[in-house]
């Protein structure tokens, strides 16, 4: 009988939800079916960086947010083990000694002429006591439905965060070498206009110049000067960044400067919806639902019944030489039944409490699921823009600079002035630096879509 009653659970079985009605049309979104333990790999390797293979693997071994994840991991593990434990009785050995002295006078209704005496009285016992809650009604197994969820929220939490970690480094990185693109032109700037003010500043002395010119090529020198200082500042602090990171600490760190790569990785267009399956951070809002869901039948258990047994054996005995002899055995058992008759609405709050949290999580859910469609969409016009802003700036640039070489010639042959020149290499800059910084845009773009899609996939479907 008691087997039979063991196989009921109150409250709702999980089904995982749909969200066939926020999907994309395009995306073909099938009832979630997480894939977050599927391995990412080492999706950094696609940019062929050793620099950056190098930052990824120290991050991976020493980011301290990392190693709380790995720890939360086994928190929420010995949850569920704590959990588990509530399915055996719970047997104990409480061994005691006592000695107590009686009173002679003792409120006891006996006749007159007996006469109590005071006295001393040993005793021993060694129970064994034994206390099982039975799960009639599956709260226990309930609390371990969800304590389970919690337990792979946690392994796919860990996920994200060593996903958002490795991203972060390759955004970082991607736009620390940028950031030295910059560096490299604002220093040749910087040497070019040196020599600039040297060569007017003769031509000033000799009087073939106004000192409006050559005062107008010191501000174009310090003006130089103060962006390089900018972009060297936004490059320690990039690099610090970075260090955090890894687990390292600013002062003792170092990446050695060097110009960027030429181009990002390609990406595969026709990329499937399945991909999405793998982001840690839908399948731990999954998980989390499923924990909700579980914590439905742990409230409506409340309303019914608790059976418990328990049960003692052992030996009791006044003296310690008869102690363990056949004589001085002891054992009860029975079982007790606790059922609520009233709670002042306790139990329909907490069902209510489970209920609407079950519903944010869901609608959670939904939300990650909506963000991450979002972020791939995102990331995708990221790429296709700057793409075509590079072509743009690309043409911007080559205009400039035979612009620039132009005004170089007429104005060594005394057709313009120096402020002209300066003016088109102010221009010529300008777009060097902008094309710097698109070129880290798209190795950005590429990392955020990496990331979106929950991780890198077979390096087959890439191409340089």
């Amino acid at each position: 009988m008691i087997s039979v009653l063991c196989s009921c659970a109150v409250g709702p079985d999980y089904k995982r939800p749909d969200v066939t009605n926020i999907t994309p049309p395009d995306w073909h979104w099938k009832i979630a079916e997480p894939k977050d333990s599927i391995p990412k790999g080492e999706w950094w390797k696609l940019f062929e960086d050793p620099t950056l293979d190098e930052l990824e693997a120290g991050a991976v071994a020493n980011n301290q947010n990392l190693r709380a994840a790995v720890a939360r991991i086994d928190e929420y593990r010995a949850v569920a083990r704590l959990t588990r434990s509530q399915f055996f009785p719970e047997l104990s050995l409480d061994p005691s000694v006592s000695r107590q002295r009686t009173s002679a006078n003792q409120p006891i209704a006996l006749p007159s002429s007996i006469k109590l005496t005071s006295m001393h009285l040993n005793t021993f016992s060694v129970p064994l006591d034994l206390t099982y809650e039975v799960d009639l009604w599956g709260r226990v197994r309930r609390s371990l439905e969800s304590a389970q969820a919690q337990a792979e929220a946690g392994v796919a939490d860990y996920h994200n965060v060593l996903l958002t970690l490795t991203a972060d480094v390759a955004a970082n990185y991607f736009t620390l070498r940028s950031l030295d693109d910059e560096i490299i032109i604002l220093r040749r700037t910087v040497e070019l206009r040196d020599k600039s003010v040297h060569i007017l500043g003769d031509r000033f002395r000799v009087g073939t110049i106004s000192e409006t010119d050559l005062a107008r090529a010191k501000t174009e020198l310090a003006s130089a000067k103060a962006e390089l200082s900018d972009v060297a500042q936004q490059r320690a602090e990039t690099l610090n960044a970075i260090a955090l990171l890894c687990g390292k600490p600013a002062s003792a760190f170092e990446v050695c400067e060097r110009p960027s790569m030429a181009a990002p990785p390609i990406i595969p267009v026709g990329l499937p919806s399945s991909l999405l399956e793998r982001r840690p951070d839908i399948a731990s809002s999954e998980r989390n639902l499923a924990a909700k869901n579980a914590q439905i039948g742990v409230a409506r258990a409340a309303y019914f019944p608790v059976l418990h047994l328990t049960g003692q054996a052992g030996y009791l005995s006044s003296s310690v030489d008869n102690l363990f002899s056949n004589s001085s055995r002891i054992w009860s058992f029975g079982p007790s039944v606790s059922l609520p008759l009233f709670t002042g609405g306790r139990t329909a709050a907490s069902v209510d409490q489970a209920k609407a949290s079950y519903e944010e999580s869901l609608a959670n859910y939904r939300q990650t699921v909506l963000t991450a469609f979002k972020e791939v969409e995102d990331s995708l016009a990221q790429i296709v823009f700057s793409n075509e802003q590079a072509v743009a700036q690309d043409e911007a640039l080559a205009s400039a600079e035979r612009v620039n070489t132009l005004a170089k010639s007429r104005y060594e042959a005394g057709a313009i002035s120096s402020f002209e020149l300066l003016d088109t290499e102010r221009n010529k800059l300008q777009y060097e630096r902008q094309k710097a910084q698109t070129e880290g845009q798209r190795f950005g773009a590429v990392v955020r879509l990496i990331k979106a899609l929950g991780g890198g996939w077979e390096r087959s479907d890439f191409q340089r």
